[in-house]
């Protein structure tokens, strides 16, 4: 059982896309900075990504979850808390630390991050309204939290190095929170988010212990 019923659901996030027009343009600029800059190793690139990231979960946290979804949920209030932490820990491990070090390879988890990727920002949206959703309804990418952790699964296979565990527990807690939304919410295209905390998290693991024993 809900605390509230599917059609304030989409009404929430009806209101929010209207409130925050055109943060909506800018999250796909900064995203698509983000993707761009792994294939580009500038100086700063490891931070750059990294601190969008950051935005888009404290961002998601804060006005999202706090400011609008909690009208409806009072679980918001930890939603909220939970991504603003999320974005605090992108900030010490891959801002201040440096040791998220972003870049593509052409094993299955850099394929499957780039699918990832892709799929946060163009099919996730398309798929919605191939569903029947008004587009105003929509999560839209970099803003909302689903294609946002979605995004950020991608984002963290297209890394070479071990990646923090700290910054995959709040992520794949929420592919199982959010997934459940494709159920009980009418929300088909978050499958994906089921599927991609689940092949992320294994991939990553699988991955950095390969590294781990090479070293």
């Amino acid at each position: 059982m809900l605390p509230f019923t599917i059609e304030q659901f989409l009404g929430v996030f009806a209101s929010y896309n209207r409130a925050i027009w055109p943060m909506q343009v800018l999250a796909y600029l900064l995203g698509g900075l983000a993707f761009v800059l792994v294939f580009r190793k500038d100086r700063w690139a490891d931070q750059i990504v990294a601190g969008i990231l950051a935005a888009m979960w404290a961002w998601t946290g804060i006005v999202y979850h706090l400011t609008f979804f909690a009208t409806i949920n009072k679980l918001a209030y930890i939603f909220g808390a939970l991504f603003v932490v999320q974005a605090a820990a992108f900030v010490y491990f891959g801002v201040c630390q440096n040791r998220i070090d972003f870049d593509y390879n052409e094993e299955s988890a850099g394929v499957i991050g780039v699918a990832f990727v892709f799929y946060a920002a163009a099919i996730y949206p398309l798929f919605g309204l191939e569903m029947g959703q008004h587009p105003n309804e929509l999560p839209m990418f970099g803003v909302t939290p689903c294609p946002v952790t979605i995004f950020s699964f991608g984002m963290l296979l297209l890394t070479r190095q071990p990646v923090p565990r700290w910054l995959l527990v709040i992520p794949f807690l929420w592919s199982l929170v959010g997934g459940s939304a494709a159920i009980l919410l009418r929300v088909p295209q978050d499958w994906a988010l089921l599927v991609a905390g689940a092949v992320s998290l294994a991939l990553l693991v699988q991955r950095d212990r390969r590294v781990a024993s090479a070293c």
